[in-house]
């Protein structure tokens, strides 16, 4: 088979990738996204509801900042987060309000309507509804569906990455150093693996949550990203930093539909099954406290209980401003049966987003030649040990224009010859699928109990011992098995379940969402 050949290989399309496409094709850049759901709209851009940072009345970049900071307990890196708070409002203006045209909420004079969300000091988020995500993702489709330098895949995802060292097919290139050239992608539709060459290549797959059992994640997010870079030799960092967002819908049975933290910005309020409004015995902030600090106080008072969810009620608020407010919540919940304008709605904690990842410079270089991370699967020091809401939005949005500026730089300074790589070789033994679902049961309950929301080195040592020995299993299927989405999906997410595990057994300092109790 042919190898297919561009100048970029964007693996990923929500806010990170699609910028980073719309970017380089301004400069004249071909790039090839792919995107492995049927619709490329489904990510987890699209489903970020309460808003994007942008500034707010006697705002500065120093407040946001200080704010990001606070939030990220002591661990953000300073210039990273120099750059968001610098830059990252007049990208919103310049691409998403200018270039773009989201419709954000405005006030009656035609000024953006801000809000405020939990750990802000002060409201600066601007919104569309409750829906903002998914009015952005709509924009840059519509957008990258105009431009002729971009060419979407859907149903594609990759399997590895290339690098010229180890699948070249000239000797020589043995020693050559560590470059990515590319990826094998698989090709759902046609049950095929194709060979995509690359000079640059930039990995924009989201996070991780699927790889707990409760998420507010898309399907694809198993960690896909941070364990092909793990495999190519990519520095890996701060995986323990998982976040768990505090109030997701809670339904017997289902995906877990996130609940606005705006919601708590404007008012709600949570309380346990006695009708008690706990918040404050575990932070003076109470309900707009960290997402970390509510998020194990809603644990906590479930366990105390012993009740499957706690509730937050907005209903103090009139029905036609809710309805108006938070349309797709409203939407969501009246499926469910649940009238949010008369009474509470049930939520639990969800893994919700990785404040770690591959680790990358200010321009979203990683640690391999030609090789670049943006968005969630990346590490750019934002976050630290916790993520201020609405920020990776934000982040998404900057560094896909920076790593796209540096994407543009390396391409016209680096020389580049494609090599002859080796094609995939196809294995045909079927793989049993109730084994498939069995495992990933494994690993989404083993997640959740012992590398979950509160940790011990007992949970921690147990994990281990589980997740390896299903390693072990996964890499024997996947040596021999034919090919499917599942098996894919899989193997990166026992790699990405190994990656959190380690880093959080090597980590026994609390902070932030890695929250460690003794015993």
């Amino acid at each position: 088979m042919t190898p297919i050949e561009t100048d970029c290989l964007i693996l990923g399309c929500g806010i990170a990738g699609a910028t980073v496409a719309m970017e380089l094709a301004v400069r004249g850049v071909r790039s090839i996204v792919v995107t492995g759901e049927d619709q490329p709209a489904d990510t987890a851009t699209a489903r970020a509801q309460g808003g994007i940072v942008f500034q707010g009345e006697r705002d500065s970049p120093e407040d946001l900042a200080r704010d990001i900071e606070t939030a990220g307990a002591g661990l953000c890196y300073r210039k990273a987060v120099e750059v968001v708070a610098e830059e990252g409002p007049r990208c919103v203006q310049r691409i998403l309000v200018e270039r773009l045209g989201v419709p954000f909420d405005r006030n009656e004079d035609g000024t953006l309507h801000l809000t405020e969300e939990a750990a802000h000091s002060r409201p600066r988020i601007v919104h569309v509804g409750d829906h903002t995500g998914r009015e952005i993702q709509e924009c840059l489709l519509r957008r990258l569906a105009g431009t002729p330098q971009v060419t979407l895949l859907s149903r594609r995802m990759a399997v590895d990455l290339l690098t010229l060292s180890h699948h070249s097919t000239a000797p020589q290139d043995l020693y050559e150093p560590s470059r990515c050239i590319g990826a094998y992608v698989y090709d759902a539709a046609a049950d095929a693996v194709d060979v995509v060459l690359a000079k640059e290549t930039v990995l924009a797959t989201g996070g991780l949550g699927q790889l707990y059992l409760h998420t507010t994640n898309p399907r694809g997010a198993r960690g896909d990203g941070v364990a092909m870079a793990y495999r190519t030799g990519a520095r890996i960092m701060n995986l323990e930093y998982i976040q768990f967002h505090p109030t997701a819908l809670y339904q017997k049975r289902g995906d877990r539909f996130l609940i606005t933290e705006a919601m708590r910005g404007e008012g709600a309020r949570l309380y346990n099954q006695a009708g008690e409004e706990f918040m404050t015995r575990y932070d003076p902030r109470g309900t707009l406290a960290p997402r970390d600090v509510v998020a194990r106080a809603i644990h906590d008072e479930m366990l105390r209980e012993g009740s499957s969810s706690v509730s937050l009620d907005i209903s103090h608020k009139p029905a036609d401003w809710i309805r108006k407010r938070f349309p797709a919540v409203d939407a969501e919940c009246r499926r469910h049966g649940i009238d949010i304008t008369s009474g509470p709605i049930p939520v639990v904690p969800a893994a919700h987003y990785s404040c770690g990842g591959v680790a990358v410079d200010l321009w979203g270089r990683t640690t391999v030649r030609n090789l670049s991370a943006v968005g969630e699967v990346a590490c750019t020091g934002v976050h630290g040990a916790n993520r201020l809401a609405s920020v990776s939005l934000l982040e998404g949005l900057t560094f896909g224009v920076r790593t796209a500026n540096g994407v543009a730089e390396s391409l016209q300074t680096c020389e580049w010859r494609f090599p002859e790589v080796r094609p995939w070789a196809r294995e045909e033994e079927p793989v049993d699928q109730d084994l498939l679902v069995q495992d990933w049961l494994l690993v989404k309950h083993t997640m959740w109990n012992y590398v979950g929301v509160i940790r011990t080195a007992k949970r921690l040592d147990r994990a281990h011992r589980i997740l390896r020995d299903l390693a072990e299993e996964v890499q024997k299927f996947y040596r021999h098995a034919q090919l499917s989405e599942e098996l894919i999906g899989l193997r990166h997410a026992v790699t990405a379940a190994q990656l959190v595990l380690t880093a959080a057994q090597r980590n026994p300092e609390s902070r932030g969402c890695h929250f460690v109790r003794p015993g």
